[in-house]
């Protein structure tokens, strides 16, 4: 595993019993950089560890909800007022298009109940909203793109 800062690592290693503990099927990709991956129903969340300068890390959670939308105004203006109405964390869209839907928390402060709402914000939205998107304005869940 590649780390960037020792701040890194260290929230990382935090972190990674704590995901083991609450989510079933965790899991962390072949590849060296610190990420642990969690489906639940059509929805995949990722939980990334990133250093954030040389003094902290930030928890980043997301979800690509949907890929490949028609992104019109009428996208538009429903993600934004769902952004409004949420308690925790924002849809967003990528640079290819992609409706992703996020939270970031601060490392060093983060305790176990504070990561679990967040990573289970971002399954249940992702899972919630996607059917409604895919419905109204095309595209695929994150279950379509992985069959």
């Amino acid at each position: 595993m590649k780390f960037e800062t020792p701040i890194q690592q260290a929230c990382y290693e935090k972190i990674q019993p704590w995901l083991n503990d609450l989510y079933e099927n965790v899991y962390s990709p072949p590849y060296d950089m610190p990420v642990f991956v969690l489906p639940l129903g059509s929805a995949t969340a990722t939980v990334e560890v990133l250093p954030w300068g040389n003094t902290e890390a930030i928890i980043s959670t997301w979800s690509y909800v949907v890929t490949g939308a028609e992104i019109t105004q009428d996208l538009m203006r429903f993600l934004l007022k769902q952004n409004s109405e949420l308690q925790f964390g924002v849809f967003s869209i990528d640079d290819d298009g992609d409706i992703r839907f996020h939270t970031t928390l601060v490392g060093s402060t983060c305790d176990r109940d504070e990561l679990q709402t967040s990573v289970s914000s971002v399954l249940q939205t992702a899972d919630k909203y996607d059917d409604a998107i895919v419905e109204s304005w095309g595209g695929e869940r994150a279950l379509d793109r992985s069959l």
